[in-house]
């Protein structure tokens, strides 16, 4: 009973955080947009897009737009794709208009609109990267594409890229082409701030290394790098003949100590180095 009761509370507490991230998330996306996006006309895809080509447009205010347009597309979800979305969806595409509407009257971090598309794709990126680690989203144009997808088969990141593609041409052809072009600066900013927030700054790098030395090497590694070691069987596409490879995972730091490692033990050595955007483990970020 003690260790089903742990588990409970384990449960519980993991589902409070999801919430905490959702809510702190969507609060840091709202912000964002407030004192970076909104007052400096960029207008970078999305809902929150359309809501500030619609406030340069006709005044409308952005929160009214945003409710607008989210709750119906979280209904089409529901009613096209299911109940998958959940209720950490909903809250994501209730409250991130509500901080809105409470922070409309703050007044905008800066007027350099470079500035702005820079430092509202870091918050709009970091926001969403946030509220994507409480497994949900803030519904929007996601949504959309993914029963544009359903129904089209066109792949989902076509669908996203087309959806964000008109909004920022729509705010070209009403603010002006310069402001367009801070639109895509703030998307490709927040795309790269999504991935930061989810994958984190320590990179590592897999490392495929072929070798007739594979023994010797694979020592050196376990002692000399201090890192673990897994062999692979493979076979020799021009020989045909069984060839092991050996793999290993390495901190970035540690990637000149190796490949010096292996150059001194056999210089004709094929090396693959790849980037592991996440690796957890013994000797790295624990699951």
């Amino acid at each position: 009973m003690g260790k089903k009761r742990k588990q409970a509370g384990g449960k519980y507490r993991m589902m409070l955080m999801e919430y905490v991230y959702i809510l702190v998330g969507s609060a840091i996306v709202a912000i964002a947009f407030n004192v970076f996006l909104l007052p400096n006309n960029i207008a970078s895809g999305g809902v929150s897009g359309i809501s500030t080509i619609l406030h340069g447009l006709f005044g409308w205010k952005p929160a009214y737009v945003q409710w607008g347009l989210n709750i119906p597309l979280f209904i089409a979800g529901l009613i096209f794709l299911g109940y998958q979305f959940g209720i950490k969806t909903l809250v994501g595409t209730v409250f991130l208009p509500f901080v809105v509407f409470l922070t409309e009257h703050w007044q905008p971090w800066t007027h350099d609109a470079l500035l702005a598309s820079l430092f509202g794709g870091i918050g709009v990126g970091a926001g969403l990267g946030i509220v994507f680690l409480g497994r949900a989203s803030t519904g929007g144009t996601d949504l959309a594409a993914q029963i544009i997808h359903k129904f089209t088969g066109i792949s989902l990141g076509k669908c996203v890229m087309f959806i964000d593609g008109l909004v920022v041409l729509s705010a070209a052809a009403v603010f002006d082409i310069e402001k367009g072009l801070y639109a895509i600066i703030g998307l490709f900013v927040t795309s790269k701030t999504i991935d930061l927030v989810q994958v984190g700054l320590n990179r590592s790098k897999n490392v495929l290394i072929i070798s007739d030395k594979h023994a010797e090497i694979r020592k050196e590694i376990l002692y000399q790098v201090d890192r673990g070691v897994t062999k692979l069987q493979a076979y020799g596409g021009f020989t045909d003949r069984e060839k092991p490879i050996l793999m290993c995972v390495i901190d970035q730091t540690e990637f000149i100590k190796l490949k010096n490692l292996v150059r001194a033990i056999d210089g004709k050595a094929f090396v693959v180095v790849m980037e592991a955007a996440e690796v957890l483990g013994e000797g790295f970020k624990m699951p």
